[in-house]
């Protein structure tokens, strides 16, 4: 209200002025009467007095007729309906945005209800593959405790087995004339001593199963 009462206050004024200007004019076109106003104005005062009377007419009509209608425009808004019909189109808005973002939380909405769906399926087969899994682990283990036994075991053997063959690659020989002998000769064919039986290697298993 005060920015529209100083608005009104200054458009008048200047119209006022105009309608003085136009009236100088007037009767310095009509009645040939010395231009007077223009003299008022310092400096410039001299320079505004060369125009012709029929220009300053033409300029002061216009001028006067331009400065009435805004201040005719000013006066007579109504800032109330104004402000009014700014709420009522700014609620227009909100209204058209707020709709376009409940539709699109809407879509949103359902996006996410198909993925919690889709989501929970998947979930129900992940976990029965797990019981599965689980099932078949339990099934296994008691085969790898025995692969792992057996694997001991053949270690064991393995070490035996390089053990006995050690043993039957070292000669016998005789206690009298020192000549080697085959391990299954009970007398020295050199001399005819009598050679201590060899007893043959016994292997022995522990904890095969």
């Amino acid at each position: 209200m005060v920015r529209k009462g100083l608005s009104a206050w200054l458009f008048s004024s200047l119209t006022f002025v105009a309608v003085l200007h136009l009236l100088d004019a007037s009767s310095a076109f009509i009645f040939n009467n010395p231009i007077r106003l223009l003299q008022l104005y310092p400096l410039i005062g001299q320079q505004l007095q060369s125009i012709s009377p029929s220009v300053y007419f033409c300029v002061s009509a216009i001028a006067s007729v331009i400065l009435w209608g805004i201040t005719c425009g000013v006066v007579f808004e109504n800032p109330v309906e104004t402000f009014l019909s700014q709420i009522l189109a700014d609620a227009k808005v909100e209204s058209t945005v707020e709709t376009e973002l409940a539709d699109k939380k809407s879509e949103i909405l359902d996006a996410m209800y198909e993925t919690v769906e889709a989501s929970s399926d998947t979930l129900l087969q992940l976990k029965d593959l797990v019981c599965n899994v689980r099932t078949e682990a339990k099934e296994i283990q008691p085969l790898r405790e025995s692969i792992e036994t057996m694997k001991a075991d053949m270690g064991y053997l393995k070490k035996e087995i390089r053990r006995i063959q050690e043993s039957d690659s070292v000669e016998n020989s005789c206690h009298n004339c020192g000549r080697p002998l085959m391990p299954e000769f009970i007398m020295c064919p050199y001399c005819g001593e009598s050679v201590r039986s060899i007893e043959p290697p016994v292997l022995t298993l522990k904890n095969f199963r």
